[in-house]
């Protein structure tokens, strides 16, 4: 049985919400809240395993919460605007919810978060890689937020306050430095050969002493500060 503490300052996204979670027997809603500051009230002396968290609220929205709430459980953002989609994944929420909340979105949003308590309920040292490495990161292209799949990409560009995340061979022009796009992918899948190039290991199929052979043919130059790293490349070490 999960805990789930619900943040929202709309009364109707509360009967929403308690509505889709009367078909999962093993949620249980010990509070409501109806603003940020009740609810870290409420969490100064109690617990919940998951909240369900709105993000434009008064006084204090829900991603100045997650700044400040140390200790936090599990949160699944459920907001009308998704422009904090890539802040919310950066703050390791487990999904984000588009309003209105259909049922079937909600179930799967909750199949995420049993994933997530169980695989911390095993030891660490049981735990495989593929539980722990994310298979997503959300980016924003132009004005929207887009999701990308790991697996997808080859490599990474750096274009001044951009990056090109190259999927193959077409290229997504991302809203983003490269540095601050690095830090959100997992470190045992990307490797970093150059001041402006992080290719996925995955589609790394031949090297030599400055460059590296991609699976779409193309080939990218090893800068000489990051010469070390190819000898892990295509060893399966990383």
């Amino acid at each position: 049985m999960l805990d789930v503490l619900i943040i929202d300052d709309e009364p109707l996204a509360h009967r929403v919400l308690l509505h889709h979670l009367a078909n999962h027997d093993d949620m249980r809603v010990v509070k409501q809240c109806y603003n940020a500051t009740e609810a870290l009230a409420w969490l100064a002396s109690n617990q919940a395993d998951l909240m369900l968290l709105d993000i434009n609220m008064p006084m204090l929205n829900g991603m100045a919460m997650l700044k400040v709430l140390a200790n936090r459980p599990q949160v699944v953002i459920v907001s009308a605007y998704q422009e904090y989609a890539f802040e919310g994944f950066e703050l390791d929420v487990t999904d984000y919810l588009l309003k209105p909340v259909s049922g079937e979105r909600l179930s799967m949003a909750l199949d995420k978060v049993r994933q997530r308590a169980a695989s911390d309920q095993v030891p660490a040292a049981s735990q495989t890689v593929s539980e722990l490495i994310p298979d997503h990161i959300v980016v924003k292209v132009e004005r929207e937020q887009r999701r990308i799949l790991l697996n997808d990409i080859c490599y990474l560009e750096a274009y001044g306050n951009y990056v090109k995340v190259w999927l193959g061979d077409s290229m997504l022009l991302v809203n983003s430095t490269l540095k601050k796009l690095v830090a959100a992918l997992p470190e045992s899948a990307f490797t970093q050969i150059h001041k402006s190039y992080v290719v996925h290991n995955h589609c790394v199929i031949g090297k030599d002493s400055d460059s590296v052979l991609l699976a779409n043919q193309v080939r990218l130059k090893v800068g000489k500060s990051f010469k070390p790293v190819l000898g892990q490349l295509l060893t399966g070490s990383l």
